[in-house]
């Protein structure tokens, strides 16, 4: 649709003030237009290779403006200010809040809270630069304000970035799909253990999702059925969380799969042993009376023939980290940027928003990151006390060490499993479109190449949640990349480029100075310790927390 996002950036571009003034369309035009005539000469839409055009753009640009104002005018926004914060939550939440458990377990309780309210604050000021950005520079779309920043390569950094975030959400929901559906499955039939039938194998399963559900999805060239998709799918993510929530009331800790290192015995005992654990890791913990699991009951020692020994670290198990520092450290920022990225989503949602102002959509925004910090906070805290040290990089996962037919998680799987997979089209629709801007633009639109390419973004993410061991590896990687880009270096290198109007001696330059800096050490650092990490522990091998 080669004509959508020009259409966009001429009826959306956003030409208020920044106060949320109750004056009429026609008084604001007027006002404007005054404001216009003193500040033509040195607009900020013009384009840098229109030189040879000058004369024409300066005696034409007031009418341009104009008819810009003429369009706002009669395309206005049509979202509210409660719909707004909904559509960005929704933006915000995604599976990243999966993996924030883990990410406590290896920070501990208050280095976590410090970094989460850190980059919740960072987030919130990247949203300011990219909304004072695209007032200056004249454009809601992210490709487009970076070509008008630093031409083609700007524009490609932000075509990547846009690209690597979008395809590592992909990833992330498929391996959901891939981890907790062969559980739902196997929980419908009531099988003990993975028996190890095609049905039950997460790889098989993730390609058949792509291709009889998530495909044909992604082939409507309208998405606009899948709208009400977001409140469902937030309304999962809170369920999940009640849910989180109440389980750690109902479980003890240890838990017996904490045990598997603490249990001695003789040579003799070892089938015994290995039936123990196995009837163990089988218990049914949904009632909220559980008994602790490892006793030191005599009869029990002679009826197994193992010899349970209290172990002196039985208490540190249980034990609440505040501050933790090993290799998979380096994780956590990445999976906490990876888990506020919407900064793709902020300028759409800013371009339908009803009454529109700078100010009104940094409210919107504010009121979202405020409400999915909470919800993030809670999940991390909440698992992690149920888990500890033993959680894993996807939080639900773990619960299947635990229980096996609880009808309260199979609910949760259910609901996140239909929800992951039905975003999975709204997220591919806009790497599919950017695609197709960069490749095709100006060729009319053609079902083939629509299908085709849906159908390798598929393949390539279904590859990469084949052969990648874990989700944590593509939130640290992708975290590290792609969100930091969109989160740190892109809004202020574009704010720093386009914004004109304030000195580069001025504190608000400065202060994005400093912000490109960090997100730049950020990257870079986040980069070495991953790959560091990776060298030591190759992906797909276990090792310690």
């Amino acid at each position: 649709m080669p004509g959508v996002r020009e259409l966009m950036e001429l009826r959306r571009v956003p030409m208020e003030t920044d106060d949320d003034s109750t004056a009429s369309l026609d008084e604001h035009f007027r006002g404007s237009i005054d404001v216009e005539k003193s500040t033509i000469a040195s607009s900020q839409y013009m384009d840098e290779n229109d030189d040879g055009e000058e004369d024409r753009f300066l005696s034409n640009g007031l009418m341009k403006k104009k008819k810009k104002y003429e369009e706002e005018e009669y395309h206005p926004g049509h979202a509210s200010f409660g719909m707004s914060v909904f559509n960005l939550s929704n933006a915000i939440m995604g599976s990243g809040i999966l993996g924030l458990s883990y990410a406590m377990a290896n920070t501990g309780i208050v280095l976590f809270t410090i970094l989460l309210v850190a980059v919740a604050i960072l987030s919130l000021y990247s949203v300011h630069l990219l909304l004072m950005t695209a007032k200056e520079g004249g454009s809601l779309i992210y490709e487009t304000l970076g070509h008008k920043a630093f031409g083609w390569p700007g524009k490609m950094a932000a075509f990547v970035s846009i690209i690597m975030q979008n395809i590592g959400a992909m990833s992330s929901y498929l391996f959901i799909v891939k981890y907790e559906l062969p559980e739902v499955i196997r929980a419908f039939l009531r099988l003990e253990e993975n028996s190890g039938e095609w049905y039950l194998n997460g790889n098989y399963l993730v390609v058949f999702v792509s291709i009889g559900i998530i495909l044909p999805l992604s082939l409507l060239k309208n998405l606009g059925y899948l709208g009400y998709t977001s409140g469902f799918s937030l309304s999962c993510m809170v369920f999940f969380l009640a849910v989180i929530i109440y389980k750690k009331t109902q479980l003890p800790c240890p838990l017996p799969f904490m045990y598997s290192s603490n249990l001695s015995t003789n040579a003799s005992d070892m089938s015994r042993l290995y039936a123990l654990r196995h009837n163990m890791s089988q218990m049914d913990f949904s009632q909220a009376d559980v008994s602790p699991v490892v006793t030191s009951n005599q009869g029990d020692h002679h009826a197994t023939g193992v010899h349970y020994e209290p172990h002196p670290d039985d208490e540190e198990m249980c034990r609440p980290k505040y501050f933790v520092f090993n290799s998979q450290t380096a994780y956590t920022v990445p999976i906490l940027a990876f888990a506020f990225v919407c900064h793709p989503e902020v300028l759409p949602i800013y371009s339908e928003l009803k009454d529109r102002s700078r100010k009104k959509m940094q409210r919107v925004s504010n009121l979202s990151i405020l409400a999915m910090l909470i919800m993030y906070m809670l999940s991390a805290l909440f698992g992690y006390l149920t888990f500890y040290d033993f959680v894993e990089a996807e939080l639900l996962h773990t619960f299947t060490k635990v229980y096996k037919f609880d009808t309260m998680l199979l609910l949760v799987r259910l609901a996140v499993l239909t929800a992951v997979t039905l975003t999975v089209p709204i997220v591919l629709f806009p790497i599919r479109s950017s695609i197709t801007t960069l490749l095709f633009k100006g060729r009319d639109f053609s079902w083939t190449r629509h299908l085709v390419i849906a159908a390798l973004i598929l393949a390539f993410n279904n590859m990469l949640v084949i052969f990648v061991p874990t989700i944590r590896d593509i939130f640290g990687f992708i975290g590290a990349s792609a969100a930091t880009m969109l989160i740190f270096i892109l809004p202020a290198a574009f704010y720093l480029r386009l914004v004109k109007s304030l000195p580069y001696n001025s504190w608000q330059k400065v202060s994005a100075a400093v912000f490109l800096a960090v997100g730049v050490v950020f990257m870079i650092g986040s980069l070495f310790l991953i790959v560091l990490d990776w060298i030591h522990h190759p992906p797909g091998t276990s090792h310690a927390h």
